[in-house]
């Protein structure tokens, strides 16, 4: 990725808006990149719209679906643990007059489909769930959801799909009922900025970025020539194998999951089953506060977060593990292990060793 990112940079200079042969020989790399990806998802290239990340997809959906579609209706839906990004924009929409209804979740981080049905409504205009769970990675019903759905033609359905590419969701992912796709390059070894929306054919969607007319108009801005390269080759490298490589990752998972089920003090938060991706693993030490424990592994060179790195750093306690009702003094303790093709069961007994080290001398400063 890094050598195409690197060879665009040298050898793409040109403005692919521009008319001249520089402009047209970076448009042609544009639209051939644009081509990888829809080919990659089994959908149409005029269906791929590049962004600056997942961030910027969700805000786009939210506020561009509100915008277009606000003489139908102001309701519309999420659930009680999206991304900051999702809850932060309805939370902007709701102080613009908009109605949002919170779904919420059981312990394990899972909407009930039931609740989505009794929640809309002849004036709902959008749905947005989350496909993977960034602190725990809990996998949402996406196919119960979009079957109730199915009655609701006129209703956007989108889903947040930055946690969900290369862990073998993409059957999920390619319901024929989900109407955009938010996803973030940097979850699979992309440029960082980087990302890509994932729009159907006829729905409507407002641009929030006005200017040169960009992306079919939708998304106006000079484009990132080289982080769009890159970011389809780095999508096409983590789609090669993924069967083997998302077996390798859980298989991981499940040897450090096992180990920590072992531990008194030890708290859980993610599940090993088929309703969990195999990347995420959430847990807390019993008295330690997360940011305490991310250090201790930073000590061993393990690098962990503390739920979800997008806010670690304000200290607040996780807002999936409130909506699941993890007690306040519980849900301090939390961390995330994050996973990827590259790990191996080898780095598992590494991170295995340097915990039992960290637990041993918490359990006797706790004692």
């Amino acid at each position: 990725m890094l050598a195409t990112y690197q060879k665009v940079s040298e050898d793409f200079w040109g403005n692919p808006s521009s008319l001249h042969a520089l402009g047209n020989k970076a448009d042609g790399l544009l639209q051939a990149s644009r081509q990888q990806i829809a080919d990659l998802m089994q959908v149409q290239p005029e269906e791929i719209y590049f962004t600056s990340g997942g961030t910027e997809g969700d805000n786009w959906v939210i506020k561009g679906t509100a915008i277009a579609k606000r003489q139908f209706g102001k309701h519309l839906i999420t659930t009680a643990i999206e991304h900051p990004a999702v809850k932060n924009s309805m939370a902007q929409l709701e102080q613009l007059g908009f109605d949002v209804t919170y779904l919420p979740v059981n312990r394990q981080g899972m909407i009930d489909p039931a609740d989505l049905k009794a929640a809309l409504r002849s004036d709902t205009i959008l749905v947005s769930i989350m496909g993977v769970n960034n602190e725990i990675g809990s996998i949402q019903p996406l196919a119960e959801a979009a079957q109730i759905l199915a009655d609701y033609p006129n209703v956007h359905f989108h889903v947040d799909a930055v946690q969900s590419i290369g862990k073998g969701l993409m059957d999920l992912l390619k319901l024929p009922r989900i109407d955009f796709l938010s996803f973030s390059a940097h979850k699979f070894h992309g440029p960082r900025g980087m990302g890509f929306l994932y729009a159907k054919k006829g729905r409507q969607l407002a641009p929030l970025l006005t200017g040169g007319g960009q992306e079919h108009d939708w998304r106006s801005g000079t484009e990132n020539l080289p982080a769009i390269a890159g970011m389809a080759k780095a999508l096409r490298l983590v789609l090669a194998d993924e069967s083997a490589k998302v077996a390798r990752q859980q298989a991981i998972k499940t040897k450090i999951y096992n180990h920590l089920q072992e531990k008194p003090k030890v708290t859980i938060f993610s599940g090993n089953d088929a309703h969990f991706a195999p990347h995420i693993l959430c847990f807390g030490i019993a008295g330690v506060r997360g940011e305490t424990v991310v250090h201790a592994f930073e000590a061993h060179d393990i690098y962990i977060s503390t739920t979800s790195a997008c806010s670690s750093k304000t200290g607040e306690i996780s807002g999936t593990l409130a909506a699941m009702h993890v007690p306040d003094k519980v849900a301090t303790s939390a961390v995330r292990i994050s996973l990827d093709e590259n790990n191996t069961l080898a780095e598992a007994d590494t991170f295995i060793k340097a915990f039992d080290q960290i637990y041993q001398r918490f359990e006797i400063i706790n004692s």
